[in-house]
């Protein structure tokens, strides 16, 4: 077996995938099949040594992989053990630790306190809490922030491994509840954040104790100074200084949104992730000075080696650059015993290290994106390279040495006879000395144009290979990606080493480090230049849904088998070769043009509201299949003077994913009741992730937000149409009114108001629905004063202002008499939606209450008659609602729950 580590990794993995498969998770039998995997193990195992002492060598062989299967199951199974008791989700969770209230935390800093462009972060591993007069254990991580202003006091001054205690109400990170959401908690839970809280003042934190200096210590500090002399060197170009904070030790906190929105589009984020290209680069150039400053082969990888634990340690242990990390260290390690090592083998050696350690890893997209990087590479671009372009490029090693042509192959050798021709006819037409310069220049070029064409195929096979990942995690194809990777990639290998080199040399000659910023400055700037000057093309990125399993499944199917042909066939068959590639672009089109159909219920009005926390937005599809979102959800507006840094946005990782997962890429109308940033601030990412066709405002408002949406809209040839009382639309049967507002068009409000809201009435059938935004008792009282109670009455009222006792008034309940009423507000928002009064009004009214903050999205369907209602998460009180007015919990209801 020529691979045998690819194989035995494989295996692992299946039996990892196996362990932690719902199915086999839920099913009890797992934990008898667990407590007998060693038995079964030391069977197969000795099974193994017998079949090869009679000669039976693939019996061994299955053996085996079937025992590194199970060893897998085993290590998945342990690996997926309940938290501790004393773990703070445990406690919140089994209702002991009162979440949401200040308490006082203790414990100690993982790390130096980050600075941020609004203030300060701090890490801190817990120890113990305060609550009902005593102090209990509790283990987790949580992240704190504190944002400083210019006039206010400075946080205290502390460093990593401070023993310290904090008064703050802690809460669990922020997750929607809605289908293909971004889980925010299980991202940060992977980083061993499981509380997150903000710092009021610096005073609410102290320090108990300083310990004794560890090596762990004086890394952190490093890092800390590091990161601070990044600043220094680059004061005048912080556009830079943050792109290079980035590149060079992980931090991408100066990195705004816009820039990295730019990366993304353009295929190059990897560039600001600390990871293989950074740490290979660095490898690479720690082992070129080692051998120019003449070192023998143990010292030359004594060196190489040394400064890579030293720079993984700097850089912190994260995930993707232990793994580049193991990859490089393999590599110096087989370089030094004088052998060729085989990329996939090393790869796999690497992969089965880490998932040993860590099984669950094998679930994370970093992880994934990694090591389908590297088969991209080593099974796809160098095997068609060593077969096409590579043996031309040895044949020009020496090119002018007669006596080393037999080394190479008939076709390279007859290369090197005719570039030799073609060079002693150019100097035959040239003067004498000119000659041989100009046959060197030749043939440098030539060299370069083939190390072009080699990084322009690599580039080819990884945007080729990762696409499926990369359209299933974040929907998104940058067709500018490999001509941007041409540049990216050459120019990231530069500033990696030079920049670790001028951090090093500023921190002990500081005149001399401001000397090699300014280089480093220049090509860090024409790095973001490139990036943002691609990025300008829209066309030339876009998102798509995630594409079905079956065709990932195809996908890579063809590519194990493409890479096969390509490597254990010599010479490969042309036809299976050509075959299998017709395969494999087939199903990387079918992923990048995505030709299937949108998931929704013919010949039903559906209605969608979607958990965006504190804001509102709603997904209406008609039963002949239009689309009108209305609302986006809003996302924190940045802290002062920091607008550019702003916090999670609903639009990105709520409502577009929701869309996504139901296979939709155009809206037909997309609305805004008004210009609050809870429904206002979401709506940008949906105009740049969707082909929209209309925008419908209400009262137009002298707002900034809303002036970037409709400059925005107009970019994109959308049009704005405002929609007030008195107007009306027809859908596939659908009839929609617009009660509200009532305002001239071109009348432009000096700011945002809740009674400017879009008030929309729809009905289909015998059904209807009404959605008032976030009007208010005044505007309630004037829609009450217009429309008899006949017009007002719906079954299913979406009720105003998120739960706000100022509306949905008892007159306003008596008019609509609705059945169901959905309130849309965050979980534990701070302003207390929905209110208790208000609840109490709905409740003596009869009204069935679904909530988006306990319940997740809501999802209603009606044919006319029947109303079916399910929700993210279990509908309340669904066994006693009428055969009418059903709610069913939806497929993924019991893992959800058990998330």
């Amino acid at each position: 077996m020529r691979l045998p580590a690819v194989a035995i990794a494989a295996a692992f993995a299946c039996g990892i995938e196996l362990g932690v498969h719902p199915a086999v998770a839920r099913n009890s039998a797992s934990l008898l099949l667990l407590s007998s995997s060693f038995l079964t193990i030391t069977v197969l195992i000795l099974s193994g040594i017998f079949f090869v002492r009679i000669g039976r060598l693939f019996l061994a062989a299955s053996a085996s992989l079937l025992g590194w299967v199970l060893l897998g199951f085993l290590g998945a199974c342990i690996a997926e053990q309940p938290r501790h008791a004393d773990h703070v989700i445990s406690l919140a969770e089994q209702g002991r630790l009162p979440v949401r209230t200040p308490l006082r935390w203790h414990g100690h800093l993982r790390d130096e306190p980050t600075r941020l462009p609004w203030g300060y972060g701090y890490e801190i591993e817990l120890s113990s809490v305060e609550f009902d007069d005593a102090q209990h254990a509790a283990r987790g991580g949580l992240r704190l922030s504190f944002a400083t202003h210019p006039d206010g006091t400075p946080p205290p001054d502390l460093h990593a491994r401070d023993e310290v205690t904090v008064l703050t109400e802690a809460k669990r990170p922020q997750v929607f509840k809605d289908e293909g959401a971004f889980d925010r908690r299980a991202y940060l839970a992977q980083q061993n954040i499981d509380l997150v809280a903000t710092l009021r003042a610096p005073e609410l934190i102290e320090r108990i104790a300083s310990p004794t200096p560890t090596i762990g210590t004086v890394l952190a500090r490093a890092r800390r100074r590091l990161r601070d002399e990044i600043d220094e060197l680059f004061a005048g170009t912080p556009q830079a200084a943050g792109v290079l904070r980035a590149m060079l030790l992980g931090d991408r906190s100066f990195v705004d949104q816009t820039e990295a929105a730019d990366f993304q589009k353009t295929g190059v984020f990897h560039v600001l992730v600390v990871a293989g290209l950074h740490v290979g680069a660095l490898a690479f150039a720690l082992y070129w000075v080692g051998r120019k400053l003449r070192l023998s082969r143990v010292w030359t990888m004594l060196f190489t080696l040394t400064m890579l634990s030293a720079y993984v340690a700097v850089v912190e242990q994260r995930a993707p650059v232990l793994r580049a990390a193991m990859m490089a260290a393999i590599v110096v390690l087989g370089g030094f015993f004088y052998r060729r090592l085989e990329l996939l083998n090393s790869a796999a050696v690497a992969a089965l290290i880490l998932l040993a350690a860590r099984p669950l890893a094998l679930r994370d997209s970093s992880f994934q994106l990694t090591f389908v990087a590297i088969g991209c590479i080593a099974g796809l671009a160098l095997p068609w390279l060593e077969q096409t372009v590579q043996p031309y490029v040895r044949a020009l090693r020496g090119w002018r040495d007669v006596t080393r042509d037999a080394t190479h192959e008939p076709r390279a050798a007859q290369f090197r006879i005719d570039l030799r021709s073609l060079t002693q006819w150019l100097s035959s037409q040239l003067p004498q000395r000119l000659g041989k310069p100009t046959g060197d220049a030749f043939v440098g070029g030539l060299s370069l144009t083939f190390r072009v064409w080699e990084l322009l195929v690599l580039t080819m096979a990884l945007q080729a290979g990762m696409l499926p990942l990369m359209a299933r995690d974040f929907h998104r194809i940058a067709l500018s990606a490999p001509l941007v990777n041409l540049a990216a990639v050459p120019l990231t290998g530069a500033v990696v080493p030079l920049g670790f080199l001028t951090l090093a040399t500023g921190l002990v000659l500081a005149p001399v480090g401001k000397l090699l910023a300014a280089p480093l400055a220049w090509l860090t700037t024409l790095l973001l230049h490139i990036v943002q000057w691609f990025a300008h093309f829209p066309r030339w990125s876009y998102r798509i849904p995630g594409p079905p399993f079956w065709v990932i499944v195809l996908f890579f199917a063809a590519a194990i088998l493409l890479a096969a042909e390509m490597r254990l066939k010599h010479p490969p068959r042309r036809t299976v070769v050509w075959g299998l590639c017709l395969a494999f672009i087939a199903c990387a089109l079918t992923i990048a043009v995505y030709p299937f159909g949108k998931k929704w219920t013919k010949g039903r009005l559906e209605l969608t509201v979607l958990d965006v926390g504190q804001g509102d937005s709603l997904f209406v599809v008609s039963p002949g299949g239009k689309t009108l979102l209305i609302d986006g959800g809003g996302a924190f507006g940045g802290f002062p003077g920091h607008e550019e840094h702003n916090g999670v946005d609903p639009g990105e990782e709520a409502v577009s994913p929701y869309l996504w997962s139901r296979g939709f890429q155009k809206l037909d109308v997309v609305a805004l009741t008004h210009a609050h940033q809870d429904h206002l601030g979401g709506l940008t990412a949906i105009l740049d992730n969707f082909r929209v066709a209309r925008l419908w405002i209400g009262r137009e408002v002298s707002s900034p937000a809303l002036g970037r949406l409709e400059e925005l809209a107009r970019e994109r040839k959308i049009p704005i149409e405002h929609e007030l009382r008195g107007k009306f639309f027809s859908w596939d049967g659908v009839n929609g009114d617009f009660l509200w507002p009532l305002i001239a068009p071109e009348e432009v409000a000096p700011s945002a108001k809740n009674n400017d809201s879009l008030v929309l009435r729809l009905r289909y059938g015998g059904r209807s629905i009404l959605l008032p935004g976030d009007a208010e008792k005044q505007v309630e009282h004037e829609i009450l004063s217009e429309n008899s109670a006949q017009e007002m009455h719906s079954d299913v009222l979406k009720i105003g202002h998120h739960g706000s006792k100022n509306s949905t008034t008892s007159e306003f309940l008596a008019a609509v008499q609705p059945r169901v009423g959905i309130i849309s507000a965050g979980e534990d928002n701070p302003y207390g939606h929905p209110n208790a009064e208000l609840l109490e009004r709905l409740e003596n009214a009869g009204v069935r209450i679904l909530r988006t903050d306990r319940d997740g999205a809501v999802h209603l369907l009606t044919d006319g008659a029947r109303l079916e209602i399910t929700c993210f998460v279990a509908c309340p009180d669904a066994a006693n609602a009428p055969a009418s007015l059903r709610a069913e919990a939806p497929d993924h209801q019991q893992d959800q729950e058990k998330k």
